[in-house]
């Protein structure tokens, strides 16, 4: 065997099952070598990060293979879908790298769908159902218990043909009429028991306007857009295991018993990406956006991918994470300590890091000459040697964090305090030599003498100290609001908590959300200091404020009023918030 020059020894990745299953159709050459999928969000509110996980599925598939990836919008119900969604659903995906071959919507096959409804009603496999909702679902029986059969199961063809024709022409009311699949109400799976297909919605649709008063169900649409497509592999999650069966049979239907074993959509299903301290579902979302919770679907404390990107993650972070937490086929609630390591170790490579005093207090040099300012060499980012440097200015008067003075400190304090010397970053060691306190003790500001040729590469730079504070010059710094974010719930895992509260309180969803939100999830510092160096930035712009954490530039974010949003912290902090 050769040996490796570099004496690197490379492991390949092992396979995910989903990946196993697609290299194992390429080598028996079902779909005729084909890899095609599909990603189909509904537009009825913004991405989440559990779609995310979808995303990088669906199209890294598609990708890695060779394929194609289409975008197709689920549009089939008018009431909850708005053009606004669909472009933001466009917007994240394109942010997080990705490119859909094709851009279709489920309202493209409307004509075809309903085609295939009026052929089950003639060949009795469907029927139109006078009763209500809630009659239809009485009758379904259990899992142990046979449904009963709607009265209406058998009426004659033509009946159904007339009625169902009526559904779509405005003149029945919502909810007078449905149309239903003929199976089986004694199946074991309940989906089997005379599902219901289309439904009267009378709401004008975003694309096809007032044309169809009458829509089909997801279950009907689903299966029959992924054959109309060409689509080989339909990846979903694993609440859609019993649909399956569902699925596959409206497909033998439509191809009236053809043989499609070797060239038919096959669907398989992966466990949904579910975080700690984190409630997903568009549905809680929209209450969120809605009921004032948070400023809006792109709130930096909000789990969507604009909510993520606004605050400062990147995409290569997002997939990072959604590559280590993998696809199995059993759910679990993945830590949010693994997803804030994967931003950190991104940002680490890529952020500038600058200085920033968020809770500032005065430090006065007195022995340093007023009037005088130096230009210091700051580097940009010591993982990046291409990243180059920064000057930053240093003068007499300069903001300090408050927590890196204190009066009467501990052995082990070893940052500022009378007697101590520490040094400040890029500058010189100072000696604090006092303070001064306003009348309610409040320390006002800090003295200290700096101590001559103790910067880099001077004559006593290797004077040794035990600590290191940032700062910044207090008359050429800029004042700039800075917004600290926390999570969203008191509780690790919030969706059982909802369930929990709901239940006992007989309360609905918003009220049981007042009881679990966490109050102090944004603190708003609105008197920091940051450097002249910023003066210029952009929304999205990363930077690590040194000692604090990663920061970006807030999209609401001006020259004469300059925000940042704190993406992560140094260190991980929801381990300490799980052992509270």
């Amino acid at each position: 065997m050769a040996e490796n020059p570099e004496n690197e020894i490379t492991e390949k990745k092992s396979l995910n099952f989903i990946e196993e299953m697609v290299e194992k159709d390429l080598a028996e050459g079902k779909n005729g070598g084909r890899v095609q999928t599909r990603f189909p969000p509904e537009p009825n509110g913004y991405l989440h990060i559990g779609h995310a996980k979808a995303i990088c599925m669906d199209f890294g598939m598609a990708e890695k293979h060779g394929g194609i990836c289409n975008l197709r919008f689920d549009d089939t119900n008018p009431t909850k879908e708005d053009t606004e969604y669909v472009d933001a659903i466009k917007e994240d995906i394109s942010w997080l790298g990705f490119h859909w071959e094709n851009e279709f919507y489920a309202s493209d096959y409307f004509q075809q769908l309903w085609d295939f409804a009026i052929e089950l009603i003639k060949e009795g496999k469907a029927y139109v159902d006078e009763q209500d909702q809630e009659t239809i679902l009485s009758q379904k029986g259990t899992p142990t218990q046979p449904g009963i059969d709607s009265p209406y199961r058998n009426r004659p063809v033509q009946e159904s043909l007339d009625l169902f024709n009526k559904m779509n022409s405005g003149e029945l009311e919502e909810g007078s009429m449905v149309l239903r699949a003929k199976i089986d109400m004694a199946h074991n799976n309940m989906l089997f028991r005379d599902p219901i297909i289309y439904r009267i919605v009378k709401t004008p649709h975003h694309r096809t306007g007032t044309k169809w008063k009458s829509y089909p169900m997801y279950d009907f649409a689903h299966g029959q857009s992924d054959y109309f497509e060409g689509v080989t592999h339909s990846l979903c999650t694993l609440e859609f295991v019993p649909h399956r069966p569902l699925y596959d049979l409206f497909i033998d239907w439509l191809k009236k018993g053809q043989d499609l074993d070797d060239n038919r959509p096959r669907q398989t299903e992966f466990n949904k990406l579910n975080l700690n301290y984190t409630l997903l579902s568009k549905r809680n979302l929209l209450a969120l956006v809605k009921e004032g919770f948070v400023s809006g679907w792109d709130d930096p404390r909000m789990p969507t991918i604009c909510g993520y990107r606004r605050r400062g993650y990147t995409p290569e972070s997002i997939r990072m994470f959604v590559d280590r937490i993998g696809y199995t086929k059993f759910d679990a609630l993945n830590d949010m300590a693994l997803m804030e390591s994967a931003v950190r170790e991104d940002l680490n490579r890529r952020a500038t890091r600058v200085a920033a005093v968020i809770d500032p207090v005065k430090l006065v040099i007195t022995n340093y000459p007023e009037g005088k300012v130096e230009e210091l060499d700051a580097i940009n980012n010591p993982e990046d040697p291409e990243a180059g440097s920064h000057k930053v200015k240093f003068s007499r008067e300069l903001w300090i964090e408050r927590d890196d003075f204190m009066e009467d400190a501990p052995a082990k304090y070893f940052r500022l305090t009378q007697g101590r010397e520490v040094r400040l970053k890029n500058a010189y060691i100072v000696l604090c030599t006092g303070c001064k306190k306003a009348a309610d003790g409040t320390v006002e500001e800090v003295y200290c003498e700096y101590i001559p040729n103790t910067k880099t590469g001077e004559s006593d730079s290797n004077r040794k100290v035990k600590s290191t504070i940032h700062w910044v010059s207090a008359a050429h710094a800029i004042q700039a609001e800075v917004r600290l974010y926390d999570r969203l719930w008191q509780c690790e895992n919030p969706r059982d908590e909802l369930a929990r509260i709901r239940e006992e309180q007989n309360c609905d969803p918003v009220t049981a959300m007042h009881q679990m939100f966490n109050k102090n999830s944004l603190e708003t510092r609105p008197c920091c200091y940051v450097e002249e160096f910023l003066a210029d930035t952009k929304p999205l712009d990363h930077f690590q404020f040194q000692r604090i954490g990663y920061f970006c530039t807030d999209k609401d974010s001006t020259p004469d009023h300059l925000i940042f949003n704190r993406t992560v912290s140094l260190k991980d902090t929801w381990s300490k918030v799980k052992g509270k």
